[in-house]
Order: C-alpha cells, then sequence, then structure tokens
C-alpha cells in the first residue's frame, strides 16, 4: 500500500508520538476493505506506540477510526486517506498521540473550552487540495476536545450518501447533521463561527495595535513578498487578510514557477506564510478590510476592518488580489454548490458518470474540461468568443477526447435546476440569435478573474475593470499607498508576477518613508 520512501517519512514522523495509538477498522470482504487492511496494517507497523484492530462497527464500511490509547478522544476517516488527505493521517495519529498541533497557543484553548456535543462529518474527494485543511482542523478538535467527534468522508466511496444528502462540492462540513459550511475553512475559522467571542476578541486586539509602518493588505504571493522585503529593512510590518495565500489556496498545480518544476498552490502557500513569519511580522488573519481612509495631519492612513476595528500605517501596501469571476446569469448564485461548482479538481470526482459544461475557453477552461473528461460522461465546453484562446497544445488535447463538445460563438443565459440541484444550461448562439437548452448536472465556471477592490471605490483611481491603478513604482494616486499583484493594472496575472511586483512594492514603501 505505501512504497519504501513513503513508509520511512511516516516512520521518521510516527517518531514524535507520545503516547499509544489504537486503530479501529470497520471492514467487509470488498476489495475497497482490503485496501484499508493493507493501509492500517502498514501504518501500525511504523511504531511501537501503534496498534491495529479489526473489530470495529462503525456505520460506514470501509472506515476506520484513530483513537487515543487511553479512549478519550478519537477520529475517523471513511475512506482511504490518500493523495491530499495522507498528511491528514499523519497529523491525526500525531495529534491523537500527544503531539501538539502548530496552532496559537490562544486558539487551542478556544477549542479545549468549547461545551456542548460537536458531531462533525466532512465529505471530501481525494483531488480536493482545500479538503485537507478542514479535515485537519476538525481532528484537531477531536484530539484537544472530547465534546468534538469527526468523521471524513470520501465523496467519491460513499456516492450513495452523497446523492441521498446531495452534496455537490467538496469540502462539506454537517454539524449534528446539519450543514455548517462548504469549501476550504481552517481551524481558526471554524472556531470564529463556533465561538463568535472569537471574532469579538481578535478585533479588541486588532485595535489596540500601534500603527505600523509598513501595513500589507492581502496575504497571496505579492503581499508575503511586500511584507518579506518591508521587515527585512526593520520597519515595524503587519500584514492583514481574510486568508494568507489568497487565491493561490484554489490552484491546483502549478508548473511555471521558475525554479520550481512542480507544487501545489496549498503547499506554495504554506511555505510562504512560513517564510514571513521567519520575520518579525504581525499576521492578522481572517480579517476583511471594509474601508480605507487616507492619510490626514498624522500622516497616517487607517484601514477600516469589517469587525469593527481599525488600523493605521505610514505607508499601505494593497495586495487583495482577485476572485473568480461569475457568470452573472439567472440561477447561478441560486444552485452555487448545487451544481455551479468553480474547482474541477475539488469537485470534479463527484460527477463521475454526469454531464458537465465548462464555461470558458482560455487555458482555465480548456484545462478543466480535459480534466473532467476523465472522470464524467460528458463535457460540454462553452466559448462566448467565436474560437477558442487556450494555449495551442491544450486545444489539441482537448479535441482528442470523445466525450468532449466544444461550443463557441454562445453566451450563457441562464442556469435551470428543480430548487435542489442544477438540471440545465440554457445559452444564445450569437450568430443565430437563437436559445439552446443542454440537459446536465455540473456547470464549472473558468471565466477569469475580478479584482477585489469593492471597498476602495472612492480614494483610489480605479480602471475600468476595477483594478487599481499604479505606476512603475506601484505608487497610486495616493502619497504612501502602494498596490501589487492580481488587484493592479499590472499586466499578466501570475504568481510570479505578483511576487516580483510585492517586493518593488516593499521597496518602495521603504523609499518613501526614508524620504518623508
Amino acid at each position: 500500500m505505501l512504497d519504501a520512501a513513503t513508509t520511512a517519512q511516516l516512520k521518521s514522523y510516527l517518531a514524535n508520538l507520545r503516547t499509544p495509538v489504537e486503530l479501529v477498522a470497520t471492514l467487509d470482504d470488498s476489495a475497497k476493505s482490503a485496501e484499508m487492511r493493507s493501509l492500517v496494517e502498514s501504518v501500525a507497523e511504523q511504531s511501537h506506540l501503534l496498534s491495529a484492530r479489526f473489530d470495529g462497527h462503525a456505520g460506514r464500511v470501509p472506515s476506520f477510526a484513530i483513537r487515543r490509547g487511553d479512549g478519550t478522544a478519537e477520529t475517523h476517516f471513511a475512506g482511504l486517506p490518500l493523495g491530499h488527505e495522507f498528511t491528514s493521517l499523519v497529523l491525526a495519529l500525531l495529534h491523537m498521540g500527544g503531539h501538539p498541533p502548530k496552532e496559537e497557543a490562544e486558539l487551542l484553548e478556544s477549542v479545549k473550552a468549547l461545551e456542548g456535543d460537536f458531531r462533525f462529518e466532512s465529505f471530501f474527494s481525494l483531488s480536493c487540495q482545500n479538503c485537507p485543511d478542514v479535515i485537519q482542523a476538525i481532528n484537531i478538535m477531536a484530539a484537544l476536545n472530547p465534546s468534538v467527534s469527526h468523521v471524513a468522508i470520501d465523496g467519491a466511496m460513499f456516492r450513495e450518501e452523497v446523492e441521498a444528502r446531495k452534496v455537490m462540492a467538496v469540502p462539506a462540513i454537517y454539524l449534528n447533521g446539519e450543514l455548517f459550511g462548504q469549501g476550504r475553512m481552517d481551524l481558526s475559522q471554524i472556531m470564529a463561527k463556533l465561538d463568535t467571542g472569537t471574532v469579538a476578541r481578535a478585533a479588541d486586539k486588532i485595535a489596540a495595535k500601534e500603527p505600523f509602518e509598513v501595513l500589507v493588505v492581502g496575504g497571496g504571493p505579492a503581499g508575503a513578498a511586500a511584507a518579506i522585503y518591508s521587515a527585512r529593512k526593520g520597519f515595524r510590518t503587519g500584514v492583514v487578510a481574510e486568508r494568507f495565500g489568497g487565491q493561490v489556496l484554489d490552484t491546483m498545480g502549478i508548473e511555471n514557477f521558475i525554479s520550481v518544476q512542480h507544487t501545489e498552490g496549498p503547499k506554495l502557500a504554506a511555505q510562504l506564510e512560513q517564510h514571513v513569519r521567519e520575520y518579525d511580522v504581525d499576521i492578522m488573519n481572517l480579517q476583511t478590510a471594509a474601508e480605507l481612509v487616507p492619510a490626514g495631519a498624522d500622516g497616517l492612513h487607517e484601514i477600516k476592518l469589517a469587525s469593527g476595528a481599525s488600523l493605521k500605517a505610514r505607508t499601505l501596501i494593497l495586495s487583495t488580489g482577485a476572485r473568480w469571476r461569475q457568470m452573472g446569469v439567472p440561477g447561478e448564485e441560486e444552485y452555487r454548490n448545487k451544481g455551479v461548482a468553480y474547482c474541477p479538481h475539488c469537485d470534479g470526482p463527484l460527477y463521475k458518470g454526469k454531464r458537465t459544461a465548462v464555461i470558458g475557453g482560455g487555458n482555465s477552461g480548456v484545462e478543466a474540461a480535459i480534466d473532467l473528461a476523465g472522470i464524467v460522461a460528458h463535457v460540454t465546453l462553452i466559448e462566448f468568443d467565436s474560437r477558442l484562446r487556450a494555449d495551442a497544445v491544450l486545444q489539441t488535447k482537448l479535441r482528442s477526447l470523445p466525450n468532449v463538445d466544444v461550443i463557441t460563438s454562445a453566451l450563457s443565459t441562464e442556469v435551470i435546476g428543480d430548487g435542489e440541484k442544477v438540471q440545465a444550461l440554457v445559452y444564445t448562439d450569437r450568430g443565430t440569435n437563437e436559445s439552446h437548452r443542454i440537459d446536465l448536472d455540473g456547470i464549472f465556471v473558468q471565466i477569469g478573474l475580478v479584482p477585489n477592490t469593492e471597498w476602495l471605490q472612492g480614494p483610489l483611481n480605479l480602471s475600468p475593470r476595477g483594478e487599481i491603478e499604479v505606476d512603475a513604482h506601484n505608487a497610486t494616486n495616493l502619497p504612501g499607498v502602494f498596490a501589487a499583484g492580481d488587484v493592479t493594472t499590472v499586466p499578466y496575472k501570475q504568481i510570479i508576477v505578483a511576487m516580483g511586483e510585492g517586493t518593488k512594492a516593499g521597496l518602495s514603501a521603504f523609499d518613501h518613508i526614508i524620504r518623508h
């Protein structure tokens, strides 16, 4: 089940176990149960503090529990935690075995203090890069608080349950049988939803902070680079962000980051944060910027946050990035996560054997169609323009696939459903002005990006597309306010470009401070 290299790595990790851990599997005679038995046996062999049993009575088969030796805590995997989820398995073993989680002490104390009955179920797919954060966060909660239980469920393995509960996007989190959340959530986000007092406490802490010399708004590649360069100059530097890593967290394969042949978004985001934390940078996560107040007589710009707190700084670097563009048609929002999706890697496995559409003929759209074609019954790619805009090599691959149709000069006009899930997509042929309906189960939208600048309407000069206008030094029209990355007018929205622009913005902020 595990190759030699993975086994050796696992053995080294499990040397950190402090107390006994028991693996309890519930199996039958199926091939998947045989795979799970092999995995459980292989894992148990890697430490004298691990033991395995195969007499479990869990409701889902196959599944296994990771149980603390004294029986005070456990978490469950209904499915094989391989691929992206292998790390979740390793961390669950370590945390159940007494190895401390790498989270802020105050946050962990909040988890321990939770009172009540918290029965979590999370649905994942092995190709989902967003799912591990959710599973690992709830597993930490289960390891720290006996009031918390968790079952991580592979949606592809338990398809009947997925259908019955109408799960159409992962990660999907249920708490005590009710939908709790969908999409990437880390431990602090889950706790903020469970304990509203954590939000107020965080706002109070932020409001009490002294002004920064450089405040970076946004924690993606541009923001990380700006923070590092500012901190290296010895400036008091802060980063305030909705989620550190930004859109990189939603990116699967990265093959054009120069000098790194291949990496994945969540891995790169974790490395960015680790690098920033090597410096004296104050990171304030899960905070949404709501308003920019330009500097007055005191020379300090102010950022007001949605939480009610505010921060002041001599210079600002705005790097709030961009988000996926929506079609903006009737039914899209109503059926979001009910058949309308934006991440083919995450949600594609849920549509195995079904008919889907991809909206968008650029690289992202064509890559999505190619990926989905290997999973679903049929893919219809719909492009507004008269031709696809993806790279030639991708178009050649796409047109070689037997279960893909390409429709160009098509304007998507409506998403139709039955109140619970998508049933069809309506589009207009731009050449004939005729309307057509495609019956399908899922729609994956891949039509570009929208800059996150709604909160900046007024004080800053924005382009007609809503991007922040910057000069060659990343300066905006407001003295002391700089911007970098996908949120700006700089062309080519690439990770490596954003990092370079963040670097320039950090150096420009330094130059501004020493000159003023």
